[in-house]
């Protein structure tokens, strides 16, 4: 019994860290590509998403994502 809740509890903190991880790698591949290159915006972004992973990759998703796509349209 409780090797079966081990097992379940390790399956399911697998599959939020695969899926922290592949959201972390699309806000940090995000921001390299489609944030203009004017200013210091898409460095500081990267900082940001780097150095506070999975906060700063939700940062950027809810707080400069939205602003970027109204204002260039990617």
């Amino acid at each position: 019994m409780f090797s079966i809740i081990s097992l379940i509890l390790f399956l399911f903190s697998l599959a939020i860290t695969v899926l922290y991880f592949a959201f972390w790698i699309w806000m940090l591949i995000d921001c390299l590509k489609y944030e203009p290159s004017e200013g210091n915006d898409k460095v500081i972004w990267a900082i940001v998403i780097i150095l506070l992973q999975a906060l700063g990759a939700l940062l950027y998703y809810i707080v400069r994502r939205p602003e970027r796509i109204k204002q260039t349209g990617q």
